[in-house]
């Protein structure tokens, strides 16, 4: 599970993918604020501009798994993981008699 805090970024500004089969990528962008007209800023301490993060997801992920929700400027991202992989059962070999 990824928690990211993306305050004043509402969810369609936000972007979650998956690249290069185990890569996760969490993008967003702020855009100022246009000025309201009358109003008058002594200072205004906000940021903006895009932020970018990648996380690289183990090989158990499963990529079709994977969830995103935002809720009051967080951002949760869950990862399933695969079940693990059956053990493989011997083979036996019959033994010709000649």
């Amino acid at each position: 599970m990824f928690v990211v805090d993306m305050p004043g970024l509402k969810p369609g500004d936000i972007k979650v993918q998956v690249e290069e089969e185990n890569v996760l990528l969490i993008s967003g962008e702020r855009k100022r604020e246009e000025e309201k007209e009358g109003a008058k800023y002594i200072r205004m301490e906000r940021r903006v501009g895009k932020l970018m993060r990648k996380f690289v997801l183990p090989e158990n992920a499963n990529r079709d798994g994977i969830t995103a929700v935002c809720k009051d400027g967080v951002l949760t991202v869950t990862v399933e993981k695969l079940p693990p992989p059956e053990p493989k059962k011997p083979k036996t070999i019959e033994v010709e008699i000649c």
